[in-house]
């Protein structure tokens, strides 16, 4: 980051959430794909879906700010990308890449979580209040994303103990 002001810092955050919605769209299409549990496909879709709104919401954002809509890359959702790639690539059992996926879908909220909280505070500070409101709502809706996913979990442990019973 090469910010020099709070205007900066908020715009290149920004940026760079919005180049982790897209990439996160389709990593979140790789986990659907990669999942055996028709739970948690059917929870990567859903949440796909959303995240592609998500793009759009961040695209409104700019426009409200008078910014360009521009993505900057982000190194920690390119690694976390890379990482389940290579977890992958070591040809798991279907339980452990079930396990891995959803591991991976809480790594992000959480990331997603922290990168909105800050982005609102921010935008609020800023008297953006437009972009403020549209990126409360966005960090709410990742807030339910974390804990549909903590809950897919649970339900896949409480599976997986009944099966090995």
């Amino acid at each position: 980051m090469s910010a020099q002001s709070i205007e900066d810092l908020f715009v290149e955050g920004l940026q760079e959430m919005y180049y982790t919605e897209q990439q996160l769209t389709d990593a979140l299409e790789d986990l659907e794909s990669s999942s055996s549990s028709e739970d948690a496909k059917n929870a990567f879709s859903e949440h796909r879906e959303e995240t592609q709104r998500h793009v759009e919401r961040l695209e409104e954002v700019f426009d409200s700010i008078g910014h360009e809509a521009e993505a900057h890359e982000d190194p920690v959702v390119d690694a976390m990308i890379r990482q389940h790639e290579e977890f992958v690539d070591g040809d798991p059992d279907a339980e452990a890449l079930d396990r891995y996926n959803m591991l991976a879908a809480q790594k992000s909220e959480h990331y997603e979580i922290a990168s909105y909280g800050t982005l609102t505070s921010l935008a609020e500070k800023l008297g953006h209040d437009d972009a403020a409101d549209t990126l409360e709502s966005i960090l709410r809706e990742e807030e339910q994303a974390l804990d549909e996913v903590a809950e897919l979990t649970e339900q896949f442990d409480q599976q997986t103990v009944e099966a090995s019973q």
